[in-house]
């Protein structure tokens, strides 16, 4: 096709209307001489290290020559003299017949070049291509004629020898024409969404079947405990457990049937919810299918009630909070047996669909591995217009997303396709550093923002969206109690932390295809140290303690090297934890140090975003410091008096003290004989 075709349809593309679009999306400007393009460069040349380049001042293209440093006017030629391996130019020589004066042999730019150029400009002769040569040139390469002939060998002996000029290829491609193909965009398949998906689905199964929110922190409970026992392959949502059931999550939502019990400090608080419990006992037993007696049980006790409230008015709270009592032991049975099949369908719905969002991501991710998939033009279209991508773009969860990063104050703003994560300026100093000492493929830091924004896309999402919520899960115990403890027993090393809250460079945390470009080691469960000193301070879930138990003492068991565990655990009396009463009557404990309440503090688990006078707030409860150590571990980090004083002191909250946290105070019964409500969170940490 000849330059004026060319230029035509160009210039018909050039008004078709487009679609709305991004700009970022329709590519480059084009500059003036791509209205009419000059030759592309040959492979030949681009081997060479010519490459074509747009002068300013000139208003025209030029070519340079990255190896020689030589820039030329005209699309250069091969065979013309280099100047590394022939500085004087020895073995080139001008063209022959009247081009000679054109240097080098280059021949002339196309009349759209001639159009396009300067001021300055000027026209040079044509020069007729002769032959192409056959060798691939280099720019070490001296000008040698690449063919043989009998004539030309002849004639070279007595004249002077002519440069071999490059033949014009026709071109099969255009590369400059911008698409007007749209498609609808298909967004990335992110766990995220799924995981914010299933917190919504057990807030709907909550409201519907049972009429109550869901127990506040009882689905974050739930991803631990079903992760201390599951076998699947995704990092967060649980696919593989035995039980389906599981036991945490049943436990709270049955606690909260037929009414949640919240703490009364009033007379009238105390009357309130005593009606409520006794109108929504009486109206689940008549709901459900209930047997007879249950139901002449719960109903006679409920009428009693009621009439009671009814005709007695000088009552006081401990009288409402006695009658409460009694309801709770007659009415308690039979709603629980009523509603045991219900909470059990919620707790398997739940596990159910985790499991089919594991393996749609899991899928996911094999499908990266392979050939695009088929059905992707099949996908839920979407509202969002875009000119049409590479197949790779198409695939959902692309391996890395392109983020944005700003700031804001001492707040840096990480942002992708529209949604913002946060984290203070020393955090995100502190993710360089552990970034820079452990992630190896990534020594320009391309893919650092990309990789942070999962990293806190991942725990936001772990949290939970409410307010407060889940940050107990990141809580950590303050500087000065890490510093005593690698001062006094050697530690190095956290069983239990996160890139965001730990405080050595090595520890362990829950998510290994993340944490681990930030130092993590992966889940301590998995890990298997046959020496050293460690501090644990787990999430406070009872089945994760439990089997944090188990692993510290197969590990000392099966050691001869010193090894040395010192675990920071709530001390929970009514009633006790399993993990605790094992640790007490292990052969392994060396030593145990009780801290009351209100006496130490911790980090606050949004240290990352809070402010700086919100880091620290007073621990309501009491912790239990416990030494697990083997033999070689105790003769080497023994907790002698002198380290116990220091680790005491360390311990000791900094003036002014920061007031207590009231959303992670430690439940206490509402009566004697009530089952108490989910654990707190302080000081957890992830596994």
């Amino acid at each position: 096709m000849s330059n004026d075709s060319q230029g035509s349809v160009k210039g018909e593309a050039a008004m078709m209307p487009s679609p709305s679009v991004p700009a970022s999306s329709q590519g480059p400007p084009l500059s003036p001489s791509t209205t009419s393009k000059p030759p592309e460069l040959p492979d030949e040349l681009v081997q060479a290290g010519w490459s074509k380049c747009w002068s300013r001042r000139e208003n025209r293209p030029y070519y340079f020559n990255r190896f020689t440093n030589q820039s030329l006017w005209e699309v250069p030629v091969l065979g013309q003299h280099d100047v590394i391996s022939d500085p004087l130019g020895l073995n080139a020589a001008p063209a022959e017949g009247g081009d000679s004066n054109l240097g080098n042999g280059q021949r002339k730019r196309r009349g759209s070049e001639e159009q396009g150029a300067g001021p300055n400009s000027f026209k040079r002769a044509k020069v007729t291509p002769q032959v192409e040569p056959t060798t691939p040139i280099s720019p070490s390469t001296p000008g040698v004629k690449p063919w043989s002939s009998a004539p030309e060998d002849k004639q070279a002996q007595t004249t002077t020898p002519t440069t071999p000029i490059l033949r014009p290829r026709p071109i099969y491609w255009d590369l400059d024409i911008q698409t007007n193909a749209v498609i609808r965009e298909r967004p990335p398949l992110q766990r995220a969404q799924l995981v914010t998906k299933l917190r919504q689905h057990y807030h709907e199964l909550c409201h519907q079947r049972e009429g109550i929110d869901p127990p506040r922190e009882s689905f974050n409970r739930w991803l631990l405990e079903r992760k201390v026992i599951d076998k699947g392959h995704d990092p967060l949502l649980p696919s593989d457990c035995d039980p389906v059931i599981s036991p945490s999550m049943f436990r709270e939502v049955m606690n909260d049937i037929p009414i949640r019990l919240a703490r009364i400090k009033y007379k009238e608080e105390a009357r309130k919810l005593l009606f409520k419990y006794a109108e929504a006992a009486k109206k689940m037993i008549d709901s459900r299918n209930a047997s007879p007696e249950s139901r002449k049980v719960v109903k006679w006790n409920a009428e009693d009630t009621m009439s009671w409230l009814r005709r007695d008015h000088s009552a006081s709270k401990e009288d409402y909070m006695d009658r409460l009592e009694h309801l709770r032991q007659q009415c308690g049975p039979h709603v629980t047996a009523v509603a045991k099949d219900s909470v059990e369908g919620i707790c398997s719905k739940i596990y159910q669909l985790s499991a089919e969002y594991s393996r749609r991501l899991r899928q996911t991710h094999l499908n990266l591995l392979q050939d695009p998939p088929t059905e992707a033009c099949a996908s839920p279209q979407q509202s969002r217009l875009v000119y049409c991508y590479p197949v790779r773009l198409a695939i959902p969860s692309p391996p890395l997303p392109r983020v944005e990063l700003h700031f804001e104050n001492d707040v840096a703003c990480l942002r992708f396709r529209g949604e913002m994560v946060k984290v203070n300026r020393g955090h995100f100093s502190k993710l360089e550093l552990l970034y820079r000492y452990s992630c190896i493929d990534d020594p320009r830091f391309e893919k650092f923002l990309s990789r942070v924004w999962c990293l806190l896309k991942r725990y936001q999402v772990m949290f939970g969206s409410g307010a407060n919520e889940g940050t107990g899960l990141q809580g950590a115990l303050p500087v000065a109690v890490f510093e005593a403890l690698n001062r006094q027993f050697g530690v190095s090393f956290e069983c239990f932390a996160s890139p965001l809250n730990c405080y050595f460079k090595q520890f362990s945390s829950a998510f290994p295809d993340i944490d681990g470009f930030f130092g993590s080691r992966g889940p301590f469960l998995s890990f298997c140290p046959v020496s050293g000193s460690f501090e644990a301070n787990p999430p406070f879930c009872e089945e994760l303690m439990d089997a944090m138990v188990t692993h510290f003492e197969g590990l000392l068991d099966q050691s001869s090297e010193p090894l040395s565990f010192i675990v920071f655990v709530p001390e929970w009396r009514d009633p006790v934890t399993p993990a605790l009463t094992r640790m007490e009557g292990s052969r392994f404990l060396r030593h145990q140090l009780n801290v009351p309440a209100y006496e130490h503090e911790y980090r606050s688990g949004s240290q990352h975003i809070c402010k700086r006078d919100e880091m620290y707030y007073r621990a309501v409860h009491g912790t239990a410091v416990l030494f697990l150590q083997n033999d070689a571990g105790f003769a080497k980090w023994a907790p002698t008096p002198e380290r116990l004083a220091e680790l005491t002191a360390a311990y000791r909250p900094s003036p002014p003290a920061p007031p207590p946290c009231p959303l992670l105070a430690p439940p206490t019964p509402l009566l004697e004989t009530e089952t108490p409500p989910p654990r707190p969170l302080i000081g957890r940490r992830v596994p």
